[in-house]
């Protein structure tokens, strides 16, 4: 059986959930998420838990229970503290400026790339070189920051791109020169 599925996810006070014909709507401080769950995954709200039962043994439902119960953990995690995703701009007059709510880019091209958030979106400049996308919805968070990346990714030979922050880059060796 999944550990993963198995594991009952606790309900902060503040957070309120409601299960309507198979769609999960979490509210919370920082906002509402709502998502359709597969119809044969059986979810059980209790006081202050939420647990999530599969109905047999099959390959579909052992590898929906846990994957049910992650999105469900991540929806109230989003609603109560939120996720942000950190990228870097690295390379010799890469910078980023907001306009509006909107990010222009500067990234060797002959044009600015603007990059427009979606609903529940926001970006925020700590500097001209980082961006950090914030929102309550963790895959349209790491959604829109693989979207930022992609206009720019970094290179193996002097790693300039746009990054995460954490990332590490495998750097290759440029041409050794001619041999003799």
């Amino acid at each position: 059986m999944s550990r993963i599925g198995r594991k009952p996810i606790q309900i902060p006070s503040g957070v309120s959930i409601t299960l309507d014909n198979g769609v999960i709507t979490v509210k919370g401080p920082k906002g509402t998420l709502s998502r359709e769950l597969h119809k044969d995954m059986k979810v059980n709200v209790a006081e202050n838990e939420v647990t999530v039962e599969r109905p047999s043994d099959n390959k579909l439902h052992r590898s929906l229970h846990g994957t049910t119960r992650s999105i469900i953990a991540n929806m109230v995690n989003g609603v109560t503290e939120g996720y942000a995703k950190s990228l870097e701009l690295v390379g010799v007059g890469y910078r980023a400026q907001k306009s509006g709510d909107k990010v222009v880019l500067n990234v060797g091209y002959s044009h600015p790339v603007e990059i427009v958030p979606e609903k529940g979106i926001e970006f925020e400049l700590p500097s001209n070189t980082k961006i950090v996308v914030k929102g309550i919805d963790k895959e349209l968070v790491g959604a829109t920051a693989a979207k930022i990346r992609a206009v720019r990714e970094p290179e193996p030979y002097k790693g300039k791109g746009i990054k995460y922050e954490n990332e590490r880059i495998i750097r290759k060796e440029g041409k050794a020169g001619k041999k003799k």
